[in-house]
């Protein structure tokens, strides 16, 4: 390694280190990510000017390209549900079904089901949030506990798991030639792992909280209505069933609808079977409302991305990548942290396997893995380091969706998304050097 490459690889860890930092004290993030972009240009070997006006715009730009439509309808239903109390009859009936502390696991459980179902994690999140504020009131829980749940139901074990498909399951398949069932024995038992102890770690330190007097706060943009009549909890459930099967339900290949067509035609479910729940006449301001904190979460999540697209232009990031490539010891261990590693400096889990998967999987094709062995660790070991605080989807549903902090949320979000995936891609490493034959 170069001076120049040294010193460029020093830039990208003290701009990681200080994004990470800023964030957790609640500094904007725009302004963050400029400047953290700006270290990594000037240490890096790239002209400021070009990096913020070429390479950080077109990161930014193209998410926002590629994604506007996800984060406006997913909103628009979350915005359906709110003013419908669509949201608040399915709270009831959660609560009523399971008790109060089932009703804790039921918020990731229903974003893992529909995550799960091929619905993007930020669409997840929104139209589960309105349900699980509803829940925590009515069980009277921590609300800052809002986004580790919602984080952990989407971005960890439906996100990975064997027939997801999701597009973390599917950068591997497009790298290596396998299916979305590529490791299916040990995938279904490591995400059963990381669901199971997640779930305990989420009760702990929920009960821990209350039990040393925390219970739920609203914040000044809650609005419930108590004493009001309610649709039927099964009734609201309906148009969301009904978004996950135009999605996902297949003819010739293809299915019914378009992601942003099925979720907006969810939202117009919501609204004309439970439209007399609502007021008509107020129908535009909400939908004005929905498309403002749409743009709003969104540019945060583009102004990480943009952070992460100066960073691979610099001139230390091939290294870290080759690096990677060459990590000695078991093979297993080595695509693992690989992934990991590169998910996380690049804040992103598909990010990480779109450059891990290609450089990567033939390496390890190369020495005899299996691979639908390697198709499921790297899809699992991405789900780690990724959810570092300035994940893009973490920055969205911490601070603009759940308008908490990370110095109150983060935590939970931490042990949740990072500490149990982690384990989990321990476990998959493990059963995997033992049981080769299952890739």
């Amino acid at each position: 390694m170069g001076g120049q490459e040294l010193v460029s690889l020093i830039g990208i860890i003290f701009a990681l280190t200080l994004l990470i930092i800023l964030v957790m004290k609640g500094v904007n993030i725009f302004i963050i990510a400029i400047t953290c972009s700006a270290i990594v240009a000037l240490t890096g070997g790239i002209n400021l000017y070009s990096a913020l006006k070429l390479d950080y715009m077109e990161g930014f730009v193209g998410f926002f390209k590629n994604n506007f439509l996800i984060f406006l309808t997913g909103t628009l239903m979350g915005k359906m549900y709110e003013i419908t109390n669509g949201a608040k009859a399915i709270a009831k009936m959660i609560v009523g079904v399971f008790g109060e502390k089932m009703a804790l696991i039921s918020i990731p459980l229903a974003c893992g089901i529909i995550a799960y179902g091929g619905v993007s994690v930020f669409v997840a999140s929104f139209a589960v949030f309105p349900i699980a504020i509803e829940v925590f009131k009515e069980a009277d829980l921590p609300r800052r506990f809002i986004p580790a749940a919602l984080t952990f139901g989407c971005s960890t074990f439906a996100m990975v798991a064997p027939g997801a498909p999701q597009i973390h399951n599917a950068i591997p398949a497009q790298a290596l030639g396998t299916d979305l069932m590529a490791g299916t024995v040990v995938g279904f038992i490591s995400c059963g792992f990381i669901l199971l102890m997640g779930a305990f770690i989420l009760y702990g330190m929920v009960y821990k909280a209350k039990s040393r007097g925390e219970h739920f706060i609203a914040k000044h943009v809650d609005n419930f209505k108590d004493d009001i009549n309610l649709p039927s909890g099964i009734m609201a459930l309906i148009p969301l069933i009904i978004t996950i099967i135009l999605i996902n339900f297949k003819v010739g290949g293809k299915p019914l609808l378009p992601l942003e067509t099925g979720v907006f035609a969810g939202s117009v479910l919501v609204f004309i079977i439970l439209n007399k729940y609502q007021d008509n006449e107020k129908i535009l301001n909400n939908v004005g409302e929905a498309c403002k904190t749409s743009i709003f979460s969104i540019s945060n999540t583009c102004a990480v991305v943009g952070f992460g697209a100066v960073v691979k232009a610099s001139l230390a990031f091939p290294i870290v990548v080759d690096a990677m490539v060459n990590i000695p010891g078991p093979e297993f261990v080595g695509i693992a942290v690989g992934t990991t590693v590169i998910a996380g400096i690049t804040g992103s889990a598909s990010g990480g396997l779109g450059i891990a998967a290609p450089l990567l999987g033939p390496v390890y094709l190369a020495k005899g893995v299996a691979a639908g062995a390697i198709h499921r660790t790297m899809s699992i070991s991405s789900a780690a380091l990724d959810s570092l605080p300035h994940n893009g989807y973490i920055v969205t549903v911490t601070n603009g969706l759940c308008n908490e902090t990370h110095k109150d949320a983060y935590a939970p979000i931490f042990w949740l998304t990072v500490f149990t995936p982690a384990v989990g891609t321990v476990v998959a490493v493990i059963l995997f050097s033992i049981f080769s034959a299952l890739g």
